[in-house]
C-alpha cells in the first residue's frame, strides 16, 4: 500500500482556556498533541491513507502521550526514536478572538532536533510513497541533515515530495536564516503548499501571481496555495489554475487547519489510482480542494489540532449536504 511519511517535529501544544489574552496572562491550558508533520500524518490516516511518523521524542510523559495518540489513530510509530538527551518539544499557544494564534516554543534543543540521518537506514521507500515536511526542523541541527537524507531517499526512489514551509519565525535567529533554509529545500519538492500569509515573505514578491510562479524551480510541479476563509487553489507548472472557495464556519481555533488541509489533500493523492502528480491534480484537483477545504474548516470549529480531526464519515456527510 502507498504510504505517507511525515518527518519532523511532534510536540505538545498547550492551548489557553481564554481568548484574546497575552500569553503571560493565561492561567490555564489544555494539553494537545501537535506538531505540523504529526498533524498531517494523523489527518491523512483518519482520511484513509497509510502513514508513518519519523521523529524523535524524549523519554518523558509528553513523549509517551504523543506515541499513544498516534498509535490510537493508526499512524505508524515504528520509526519514532526516544532519547534521554533532550525533552519532547512543547509549544504554548495564545489565541486571538478570531481563532488566530501566537506561539512560544520550548526546544533548546528538543528531542526531535537530535534525530540523526543514520536512523533513516531502516526505512525503505517505494516509488509511489509520499514525503511531507515543514521548515520548523530545518534549523541547523542533526534533524536538518536527516531531512536532507530523507529527501535524497525519496528522490532516488522517484517518489513524491511535499514541502509546506509552515513559517514559525520565533524558532529562528532571524528572518533571513528561516528564508534561506526554506529556499534551500523548495526546489527539491514536487509539490509546495504555501499560505497567503507566507507567500510574500518567502518569495519577496508582492504580486500574488508572480510570487506563485517564482516557486516553480527545480523539481516543483505544483503549488497548493491556501487563503484561509477564502479557500485554496492549485497552480500547475503549465499555468493551469484550479480554485475552490472553501466553506464558511465559525472558527474558534485555527491551530492545525493548514496541516489538516494538506493532510487531507495527500490522502486523496495516495488513494487515487493516478500516479502522475500533475495529471492527478489536473483531473481531480477540484475534488481534492473541496474535500481538503471541508476537513480544514471542520478542524477550526474545535480546539487543538489532532484532537479536532473529524472522521471521514463526518466529512462525507457534510460534503453530501
Amino acid at each position: 500500500m502507498r504510504k505517507l511519511y511525515g518527518i519532523g517535529e511532534a510536540l505538545i501544544d498547550f492551548i489557553p482556556n481564554v481568548k484574546n489574552s497575552e500569553l503571560k496572562d493565561v492561567e490555564q491550558f489544555s494539553r494537545q498533541v501537535g506538531g505540523a508533520p504529526a498533524n498531517v500524518v494523523s489527518v491523512a490516516r483518519k482520511m484513509g491513507a497509510s502513514t508513518e511518523m519519523v521523529t524523535q521524542l524524549g523519554n518523558d510523559a509528553f513523549g509517551d502521550i504523543i506515541v499513544e495518540t498516534l498509535k490510537n489513530i493508526g499512524v505508524g510509530t515504528q520509526f519514532i526514536k526516544r532519547t534521554d538527551e533532550a525533552n519532547t518539544a512543547l509549544a504554548f499557544v495564545s489565541l486571538k478572538e478570531d481563532g488566530q494564534r501566537d506561539f512560544s516554543f520550548y526546544r533548546k534543543p528538543s528531542a526531535d532536533m537530535l534525530y540523526k540521518a543514520e536512523y533513516l537506514n531502516e526505512i525503505t521507500i517505494n516509488p509511489n510513497d509520499v514525503l511531507h515536511f515543514c521548515s520548523v526542523d530545518l534549523v541547523e541541527s542533526n534533524m536538518k541533515e536527516a531531512h536532507k537524507a530523507m529527501v535524497n531517499k525519496f528522490k532516488s526512489a522517484n517518489a513524491t515530495i511535499v514541502f509546506d514551509p509552515n513559517v514559525r519565525l520565533p524558532l529562528w535567529q532571524n528572518a533571513e536564516a528561516c528564508k534561506e533554509a526554506i529556499h534551500e529545500f523548495l526546489p527539491k519538492a514536487n509539490v509546495i503548499k504555501i499560505s497567503d500569509e507566507e507567500l510574500e515573505f518567502i518569495t519577496g514578491e508582492a504580486d500574488e501571481d508572480k510570487a506563485i510562479q517564482s516557486l516553480f524551480e527545480g523539481s516543483v510541479e505544483a503549488v497548493i496555495y491556501t487563503q484561509g476563509a477564502a479557500g485554496a487553489s492549485i497552480v500547475l507548472k503549465d499555468g493551469t489554475k484550479i480554485h475552490h472557495k472553501g466553506f464558511k464556519v465559525k472558527a474558534i481555533d485555527t491551530t492545525g487547519a493548514g496541516d489538516a488541509f494538506i493532510g487531507a489533500a495527500i490522502s486523496r493523492m495516495l488513494l487515487s489510482d493516478e500516479l502522475n502528480i500533475t495529471k492527478l491534480l489536473k483531473e481531480e484537483g477540484q475534488d481534492i480542494l473541496r474535500f481538503s477545504n471541508m476537513v480544514a474548516a471542520q478542524v477550526t470549529t474545535k480546539y487543538g489540532a489532532i484532537e479536532s480531526i473529524p472522521t471521514i464519515e463526518d466529512v462525507t456527510t457534510e460534503l453530501n449536504k
